[in-house]
């Protein structure tokens, strides 16, 4: 196994992050978000850069435990 269970953990957290990424545009572009367009805004530009970090993260992690 590659994965470590921390980086199993950062991955999960990317995974989550990156589907509310994909929930908020589709918020977005039906018109009428549930949750308002200011906090579907900033739930679409806090996900996209905590997705990407967490995966370079899970990557960085797997990495410096293979042998």
């Amino acid at each position: 196994m590659v994965g470590t269970p921390k980086s199993s953990l950062l991955l999960g957290v990317s995974c989550i992050a990156a589907i509310a990424a994909v929930g908020s545009i589709f918020e977005l572009s039906s018109g009428e978000p549930q949750l308002g367009g200011i906090v579907t805004g900033i739930i679409l530009t806090l996900s996209v850069p905590i997705a990407a970090l967490f995966f370079y993260l899970a990557i960085q992690d797997a990495k410096a435990n293979q042998q």
